[in-house]
């Protein structure tokens, strides 16, 4: 099973090094293997609440999402979206865009770096509104108890996480954007271009989480109601429907489109700092679009691992901690607007968050297993006496 989902991703690898090799030597192909080692860092997470969601849809859109879907997350959001930064910030067309980045990669680095607190307000709102989502909603596990239960009786408030969520993006906005930085080392004004950029991202999550989220509704309402009248039928002695589907194994029609749309936007969340942090290493867009690119595969292959491995449902707590990961890559992209924080924290902040939560799951199995053998050893004896 390990090689059949993790082979495309192989074979990405081992094509996309042998090409850097060839092309440009070893240098091209050390950065490429650095750059796919960070974005498989920085996005353990983004795989493990993808697969968190991924487990809902039915075979076909799973498919959808490892082949319309890693085009999109590749080239869509490693190559094209560098792009079309500098496109709209230096005015310029994208061949233009392509251009100067081929012949001014300085310069290139220098506008897409100057349209971070852009892009920092839109991931960033985009991720803290998951994070607020979650921990507001009452579960059956919980991690952090202390933390989680209190949170979820709050989250029982109408629209407090998009309140919650408004409150950071104007603190953001009047403090931490008056003073932002640059390329070079300069600071200036970004308070109404973050202002603007997070809404964009708050509003985005809404649409598209909210139609996804709407449509997987209507869709259980809809198993509920034939399951109630199979029941029925059988109850009076007719037989069932022939022909009717039985309970749906997973999502489908609109809403597993709107659930992909959603698993894109948050890929795309994902990957702004990814992109934005390549540029530490290398401002060679090419270089930079075959390194992240074949992270971006391996992220992929791992979130379809975790489905098909059921892993979620065995060790309970690793959502948890991925979106607590997730959390704070948001509070962390929002505080870059002015501050750099170093790729290497940002990577071991949301590993760590993950290894804690798996080691707290295994934690939790061993003790669940001991009691169910303690309750069958008391069983045992109280039948013998």
């Amino acid at each position: 099973m390990l090689l059949k989902t993790f082979g495309s991703s192989f074979g990405v690898t081992a094509v996309g090094l042998v090409l850097a090799a060839v092309l440009w030597g070893w240098k091209g192909f050390a950065v490429v293997a650095i750059l796919s080692i960070l974005e498989i860092s920085l996005s353990f997470d983004n795989a493990v609440v993808n697969a968190g969601l991924l487990k809902k849809m039915n075979a076909f859109w799973q498919k959808i999402f490892l082949t319309i879907g890693i085009l999109i997350a590749v080239f869509g959001m490693r190559l094209v979206f560098p792009v079309v930064i500098v496109a709209v910030t230096a005015g310029v067309g994208p061949i233009e865009a392509v251009q100067l980045a081929m012949d001014d990669p300085e310069k290139y680095e220098m506008l897409v770096t100057d349209a971070h607190p852009a892009i920092a307000a839109f991931g960033g709102m985009f991720l803290l509104m998951i994070f607020l989502d979650f921990v507001f909603e009452e579960r059956e596990h919980t991690w952090l108890g202390r933390i989680e239960r209190p949170l979820a009786r709050l989250g029982r408030v109408e629209g407090l996480s998009v309140c919650i969520g408004l409150i950071a993006l104007l603190v953001t906005a009047t403090t931490i954007a008056t003073d932002a930085a640059q390329h070079g080392g300069g600071h200036v004004d970004k308070s109404a271009t973050v202002l603007l950029s997070g809404v964009a991202g708050l509003v985005t999550y809404l649409v598209v989480g909210g139609l996804s989220g709407h449509f997987e509704n209507k869709l259980e309402e809809g198993e509920e109601t034939d399951q109630e009248a199979e029941e029925k039928a059988l109850k009076e002695g007719r037989q069932p429907a022939v022909g009717r589907q039985p309970a749906v194994v997973g999502l489908a029609g609109r809403a597993a489109f709107f659930m992909f749309l959603y698993l894109e936007v948050l890929d795309a969340s994902f990957s702004f700092d990814g992109v934005i942090g390549a540029f530490a290493i290398t401002n060679d867009i090419f270089w930079m679009a075959l390194g992240l690119g074949i992270g971006a595969m391996y992220v992929r292959s791992l979130t379809v691992y975790l489905v098909r491995r059921g892993t979620l449902d065995e060790y309970v707590y690793l959502e948890h901690g991925a979106h607590y990961a997730i959390g704070a890559l948001a509070v962390l992209l929002l505080v870059s607007i002015k501050w750099h924080i170093n790729e290497v924290v940002t990577g071991l902040l949301g590993v760590a968050l993950i290894a804690f939560s798996f080691w707290s799951s295994v934690r939790r199995n061993r003790a669940v297993a001991a009691s169910e053998e303690n309750s069958g050893d008391e069983f045992k004896v109280t039948t013998t006496v």
